[in-house]
């Protein structure tokens, strides 16, 4: 099932009709969308639909000591799923991060079953926009709830992250006058004024650390005018920063003063207010560790929980047309899950 960021609206409501079939109550939290996600679902063939946060726990008390939480929109392009030698599955949001979702969920229903948690011990919060900067997260800070501990899903090839890097999300525009491509003199491109810019961005030296290594910058996508005859009027490019070190705020002060020393007529605008490096807990035994270097929703949801990072899949294959994992790893995921929900409650 397709969940594109901004296009959550299918996928939350099959789990919300599932969870709700397994009595779970379940609420929906309503969440607007971001320009970012307006724009990557406005394409023809993809209508925009109502997006919403899923809230989901045993019982009627929506406290609990334990929170359980991934997200179910994913990066575009969708690749359809399948099994392969009834040992891998495959698909978009397999690993990112659907295989979590669905091994939380087992994980919860059988520690019910067998009657090791009860009502007020665990709760489910599966959020929308994860991948365009985090609005789902942020919104369900308005459920006004508090938990003890928060065990989040991506892929950490089943070990405990540490921690993992910040990140900076921003977007670049200009604005140039169009013009027949013959004569030159009579307009101004507008990719012409951006590509300086991005080269001196992407030339930025920024901080490193001895656990998280180097900051890296990554633009990912450029757009910018009609045709090769046409003097560009517009042009834009979206960057992502993961940072190493240092604050986001440093990190946009860098971006900033490099682009105004460029052209200061380049508009620009961060996707979020950004993060930087994130300590996450990863005390309990029996785990191997490991530093990823991707962001997560950890720093978007407030509050004073402990908060652990654990999931199946590798990260090294998300994002790709060759997204999957193993059935082995997601039933492997299912007992991590539960061992980390035991060790929560036990504390």
């Amino acid at each position: 099932m397709e969940s594109i960021t901004g296009n959550e609206n299918a996928v939350g409501r099959y789990l919300a009709d599932y969870l709700s079939g397994h009595n779970f109550t379940v609420e929906k939290q309503s969440v607007d969308s971001s320009p970012l996600e307006e724009q990557i679902s406005s394409s023809p063939d993809r209508a925009k639909s109502d997006r919403f946060n899923i809230l989901a726990y045993a019982g009627s008390s929506r406290k609990s000591r334990v929170l359980v939480s991934s997200h179910i929109d994913t990066v575009p392009p969708f690749w359809p799923y399948e099994v392969r030698n009834s040992k891998e599955i495959w698909g978009r949001g397999t690993v990112d991060a659907k295989g979590c979702v669905a091994a939380q969920i087992a994980a919860v229903q059988q520690l019910l079953t067998t009657g090791e948690i009860h009502q007020g011990d665990v709760a489910f919060l599966f959020v929308v926009g994860e991948e365009t900067g985090g609005d789902g997260m942020r919104k369900a800070n308005d459920l006004n709830l508090s938990w003890e501990t928060a065990i989040f899903g991506e892929p950490t090839d089943l070990k405990l992250a540490s921690g993992h890097k910040g990140n900076v999300g921003f977007r670049i525009r200009a604005k140039g006058k169009a013009g027949h491509s013959g004569y030159p003199w009579l307009g101004e491109s507008a990719n012409s004024m951006l590509i300086p810019a991005l080269a001196a961005v992407d030339k930025l030296e920024l901080p490193s650390s001895h656990k998280y290594g180097n900051t890296t910058i990554n633009i990912g996508r450029m757009e910018g005018g009609v045709a090769a005859n046409v003097i560009a009027e517009t042009a834009s490019a979206q960057v992502a920063i993961r940072l190493a070190s240092g604050t986001a705020e440093d990190a946009k002060k860098m971006v900033l003063d490099a682009i105004a020393k460029i052209d200061k007529r380049l508009e620009f605008d961060f996707s979020s207010e950004g993060y930087g490096p994130v300590y996450i807990d990863s005390d309990v035994e029996g785990f191997e560790t490991i530093v990823v270097n991707y962001g997560t929703d950890i720093p978007n949801l407030k509050g004073h929980h402990k908060r652990y990072l654990y999931g199946p899949g590798s990260i090294l294959v998300a994002h790709s047309d060759h997204e999957h994992l193993t059935v082995d790893d997601l039933l492997t995921a299912v007992d991590g899950y539960k061992r980390l929900i035991r060790a929560a409650l036990n504390r």
